[in-house]
C-alpha cells in the first residue's frame, strides 16, 4: 500500500472490477479517457487477466479515498510504457466515482504515483496525454507540477469533433523542488 495525503494506492483486485465497469458505463467518465464505448464485465475481466501478465511495475493500482467511514475505492492509476534505459514512463489515471471529482483526490493520487515513480522506480521523467477538452484534469496535473510539453493537433475524435491531445511532463528535479 502507498499512502498519500487523502488517498492510498493499492493493487487493483478482481473484486474492484464491477465498480470499474459501472464507472465506465457513464459517458461523462469515459469522456476523459481513451475509451468511447462501455465495457462488459467479461471485457473488464479479460483486461484484468492481461494486466496481471505485465511487469509488476506496470500493473494498475486502485485509488482509495480516506473517508470518515473508512477507505472507499474511487478510481485507478498506473504506469505503462516504462522505458528503463531513458528512465521515463507514461502514466494514466481515472477517478471513476464522480463524488470525488474536483476535491483534490485526483491531484493527491497524481502526486502519490509520482512519488512512487521518482522515489522507488528511479524515473527521471513522468509524462501523460490529456484531451484539451478536459480542463479539470489539466488543472489537476498542473497542481501536481506537470508542465505542457506539446500538442498533438486534432489527434482525438470524440462526440463528433476532433480535439487536440496535450502532452504534459514532470521531471525529477521539478518534483524534488516542489517537495522542498
Amino acid at each position: 500500500m502507498i499512502l498519500g495525503q487523502k488517498v492510498r494506492l493499492r493493487p487493483l483486485e478482481r473484486d474492484d472490477l464491477p465498480r470499474s465497469v459501472q464507472w465506465l458505463a457513464d459517458p461523462e467518465v469515459r469522456q476523459g479517457i481513451a475509451l468511447h464505448l462501455p465495457l462488459s464485465m467479461d471485457d473488464e475481466a479479460k483486461w484484468y487477466e492481461d494486466m496481471l501478465k505485465r511487469d509488476r511495475n506496470e500493473r494498475v493500482f486502485a485509488i482509495d479515498a480516506q473517508t470518515p467511514e473508512g477507505w472507499e475505492h474511487i478510481g485507478s492509476t498506473g504506469f505503462h510504457e516504462i522505458d528503463w534505459r531513458c528512465r521515463h514512463a507514461e502514466f494514466g489515471i481515472m477517478i471513476g466515482n464522480k463524488n470525488y471529482w474536483s476535491k483534490g483526490y485526483g491531484a493527491d493520487a497524481v502526486k502519490t504515483i509520482a512519488g512512487l515513480g521518482f522515489g522507488e522506480l528511479n524515473l527521471d521523467k513522468i509524462w501523460l496525454r490529456v484531451f484539451e477538452t478536459n480542463p479539470r484534469a489539466i488543472r489537476c496535473y498542473e497542481k501536481a507540477g506537470f508542465i505542457l510539453e506539446g500538442r498533438l493537433r486534432r489527434h482525438h475524435y470524440q462526440d463528433g469533433h476532433y480535439c487536440d491531445v496535450l502532452i504534459m511532463g514532470l521531471l525529477r528535479e521539478e518534483w524534488e523542488a516542489s517537495k522542498a
